[in-house]
């Protein structure tokens, strides 16, 4: 059936788009979970459409006055969010656009050149082995099995979720796939869902997310009870609430998880976590281990530990750094003999939160942008779709481009006085100056950390050996554009090294290695971390970074 289906000749009817998808001749009465089967797109649920799972979020772009007003299964959901099945469509005219939050992301699923040159020669010992018959777990007997030895690497973003299935004997990476964190519903940063959690004790997040990951599991079709290790990063935040850890703590002051509060009181010797599948209600074999890897300190969390392993910081003997830039950007500069770390709040502005037509760099997304000579738009999409939205890149390649051609000056105004250009005026996707200010106040925020970091190292740009950029983001970054508005040191070419998620490498490096994993566990435990909003001159450097200057 085609997406106006048997509904076409029906004139008294909302237009409706999912997913970009549309429209969709939707009868008054019918929910969105009908109209999006109808129209073939999948909306995941494991309770018949009866509200009670809570895994059917969609995410209201345009049109929330032509829905019901939201039901007792929705009291949980933030403005914007709604459950499929309980949206109702009503009224006989108007447009309704909407996604899902099951849309595929852009992932690299190849390790960067610089990468394969680093893990050359990388340790295959792994906490799961077997001995005649029986899978063990660290030398402890789980099971008796005959079948694959498999692991799952998971890189928990606050705004996309990265699996990586590995087998165990040979080290190869099997399959990779990720998701929309669906947990965006409790807010865009990692602030607002510490807030979320806290009101809602009934670990709605994590319940949410699981469900979720329950599923992609399920789509690795393999043999899931062979599954027997999944190895989580993350930032601070998302690695303790998958594990139903109370997150209030890292919400004020000292920002500290309760790992490391418990480290504090001498409780406990480390901060990574471990827990079995059975518990955490994962369709793993039930005994496996679900291991948290250890967070370095604060908001510098076990993704930025995780990405220690992927450029092997301690083996460098120059001084390197590294900006895993997202919601919450970690940096990290030194080399063997001294490390610091420290957390940028640089918001969701460059993975499309808070951006009027921004979205994660998802399929349909503008990913690349150039504004020709006659002042035309040229863009490409992610998909090669039509365009639903703006990604990371192309806000990049967007700000470049209007400095470039004088449309905007280095304080970000329109100059021809308007309040927002137009990329595409058929499909209503548009960049304003609010978006610029969003996007300014992001790069500020990252540019006067790294400076603050590589001040109180000693050191400055041109002292370095290399500046990794990291993240799937920065993977697709352009990077002179990038140099051009400000975002990132005007540095050689030769310095800057894109080296895609470094995050779930260094998942992939644990989950293969106990030798690393037990390496890491000893070096997190030396890095100094640097408290950025306590440096007298961070406003100054935040104010400064603020203008679209190289």
């Amino acid at each position: 059936m085609g997406t106006r289906g048997s509904e076409l000749g029906n004139s008294m009817a909302l237009d409706l788009y999912i997913n970009g998808k549309g429209p969709y001749r939707a009868r008054h009465g019918s929910t969105l979970f009908d109209c999006a089967t109808q129209m073939g797109i999948h909306i995941p649920t494991s309770c018949n459409k009866v509200g009670s799972c809570r895994e059917c979020l969609v995410e209201i772009v345009e049109g929330s006055e032509y829905l019901s007003p939201p039901s007792a299964p929705e009291s949980h959901l933030q403005d914007g969010f709604r459950l499929a099945c309980r949206a109702h469509l009503l009224g006989e005219s108007g447009v309704v656009r909407c996604h899902t939050m099951r849309r595929s992301a852009v992932v690299i699923t190849e390790t960067s050149d610089h990468l394969e040159k680093q893990l050359a020669g990388q340790p295959l010992d792994p906490a799961v082995t077997r001995a005649f018959g029986t899978i063990l777990i660290d030398g402890q007997p789980i099971t008796q099995s005959a079948g694959p030895l498999l692991g799952v690497a998971m890189d928990l973003g606050t705004t996309t979720v990265v699996l990586r299935l590995v087998d165990l004997e040979s080290g190869d990476i099997l399959k990779t796939q990720s998701f929309e964190n669906p947990q965006r519903f409790g807010g865009s940063n990692v602030i607002a869902r510490v807030q979320y959690d806290s009101d809602h004790p009934d670990h709605l997040l994590q319940r949410t997310l699981i469900g979720y990951l329950t599923h992609a599991l399920k789509e690795f079709d393999c043999d899931l009870q062979s599954i027997y290790e999944l190895v989580v990063v993350g930032n601070s935040t998302m690695r303790d609430i998958f594990f139903g850890l109370d997150v209030q703590s890292i919400g004020q002051k000292p920002f500290w998880s309760s790992t490391q509060h418990a480290m504090a009181r001498g409780e406990r010797d480390t901060t990574s976590l471990t827990a079995t599948a059975k518990r955490l209600r994962l369709p793993i074999h039930p005994e496996a281990r679900i291991f948290g890897m250890p967070i370095i300190h604060g908001h510098v969390g076990a993704d930025a530990a995780a990405c220690l392993l992927a450029v092997r910081f301690a083996a460098s003997e120059r001084p390197i750094a590294l900006m895993d830039i997202g919601t919450n950007t970690e940096l990290l500069v030194g080399f063997r003999d001294r490390i610091l770390a420290a957390s940028c709040p640089a918001g969701p502005a460059f993975e499309g939160g808070r951006i009027a037509c921004g979205m994660p760099g998802l399929e349909g997304a503008i990913e690349s942008v150039q504004i020709l000579v006659d002042g035309t738009v040229a863009y490409r999409v992610i998909g090669n779709g039509p365009p639903q939205g703006i990604c990371g890149s192309g806000l990049v390649d967007l700000l470049n481009e209007l400095m470039r051609t004088g449309r905007i000056n280095a304080f970000g105004r329109l100059t021809d006085g308007s309040r927002r250009f137009i990329v595409d005026a058929d499909h209503h996707i548009y960049l304003s100056e609010e978006d610029i200010s969003e996007l300014a106040q992001a790069k500020a925020a990252n540019a006067a950390g790294l400076r603050i970091v590589l001040q109180q190292f000693g050191i400055d740009f041109h002292a370095l050996d290399r500046f990794y950029l990291a993240g799937g983001f920065a993977h697709h970054l352009n990077v002179p554009a990038a140099r051009r508005v400000g975002m990132i040191p005007d540095l050689p070419d030769d310095i800057i090294v894109q080296v895609g998620n470094a995050a779930i490498e260094g998942a992939t490096i644990a989950l293969r290695s106990k030798t690393r994993r037990n390496e890491l566990e000893s070096l997190v435990k030396t890095i100094e971390h640097i408290e950025l909003e306590t440096a007298p001159n961070f406003f100054d450097y935040f104010v400064e970074g603020c203008l679209f200057n190289p």
